[in-house]
């Protein structure tokens, strides 16, 4: 005979509709009861019937998570499957599931957001990126429809619940930490200037270099698409300038590991002849030769809390906007040296 809410109710101590609202994650309901419940659930071998309750609730409990770039493309960077393990771990315990952008081309996901949010086949968007005069971002809001982002929001100040890093006090953190090592040429390799992210870290690149009473010089940054990595002429440019940079700070790992390779294809020693700097602390740059001196942007926190506000939203759609700050930490390795 099949398990039912009644049976799981008279095991676990508690009314049906206690059952009812732990199995809808309600949040008037206390974590050691739904503790205990799910436990009991668990236990007894009764799986709820969510089609059949969505159905009646009108839900889909599924979360749409939004790329800026193709599926294709993103997944070459380690940032999304990392960012995705902290969605998923929070989506879990709510138990929703989550509905992947494919779109190859900008238009093409601006449509398919509107056709899986008309379409009810989410409940809420998680952006992963914060993009300028971004649509995407203008039609969430517009529609009223429940959305976090991963990145500070450059429109609807206090009105768009997001989370993000200190990108400007990152960067400055990292700047002074290369002029304490005696560098003061100092290239900055960043991501293209319409993502928020982007703009953050070169004005702070800027400040840290103000504060240091070192001039700013175009000559020593470069900004590109990440996905399309750094070009060797690029590379090339920088170090054949008259006075090259001493120390690069990059915008990813991933480009770090294309601009260590151009820099020996070049005769260039990492960190003798320059030190290299970066972001985001994949897994692999602890085993570079040299190990990459990188910030650790806890990514997977940034999945989580992303997947925490959009939640609220949904479960609440009346809940508080929230602006979460996740902490960076730099981690100090064999790729910079003190001149």
């Amino acid at each position: 005979m099949a398990i039912t809410i009644k049976d799981v109710a008279k095991a676990a101590a508690v009314s049906p509709a206690t059952v009812s609202r732990v199995i809808a994650d309600n949040p008037r309901i206390s974590a050691d009861t739904k503790k205990k419940v799910r436990e009991t659930m668990k236990h007894m071998g009764y799986y709820p019937n969510f089609q059949a309750r969505n159905l009646v609730i009108q839900k889909s409990q599924t979360i749409g998570v939004i790329m800026a770039e193709s599926a294709m493309l993103a997944f070459q960077n380690p940032f999304f499957p990392e960012v995705l393990r902290g969605i998923s771990s929070r989506a879990h315990e709510s138990q929703f599931g989550l509905y992947l952008s494919t779109g190859a081309t900008t238009e093409e996901i601006h449509e398919e957001v509107i056709s899986m949010t008309q379409g009810k086949r989410v409940d809420g968007i998680i952006l992963l990126y914060s993009r300028s005069g971004d649509k995407i971002m203008e039609y969430l809001y517009n529609s009223n429809i429940p959305f976090s982002v991963v990145g500070r929001p450059d429109v609807h100040t206090g009105l768009i619940s997001y989370v993000d890093n200190d990108n400007v006090g990152i960067v400055e953190e990292v700047v002074n930490y290369l002029v304490s090592l005696g560098h003061q040429r100092i290239a900055y390799i960043g991501g293209e200037l319409k993502y928020v992210a982007s703009m953050d870290r070169l004005k702070g690149y800027k400040k840290a270099l103000e504060k240091a009473a070192i001039g700013y010089d175009l000559d020593l940054i470069v900004n590109q698409s990440i996905n399309a990595g750094v070009e060797g002429k690029s590379v090339r440019r920088l170090m054949q300038l008259d006075k090259p940079p001493t120390a690069i700070v990059t915008y990813d790992d991933l480009i770090a590991y294309e601009l260590i390779s151009y820099l020996q294809d070049m005769k260039i020693d990492v960190p003798g002849d320059v030190s290299v700097l970066s972001f985001n602390n994949h897994s692999l740059s602890a085993h570079l030769k040299p190990p990459l001196s990188t910030v650790d942007i806890s990514i997977y926190e940034l999945g989580l809390h992303a997947a925490e506000l959009v939640l609220e939203k949904i479960k609440d759609k009346e809940a508080p906007i929230r602006e979460i700050t996740v902490p960076a930490r730099l981690i100090e390795r064999g790729s910079c040296r003190s001149l």
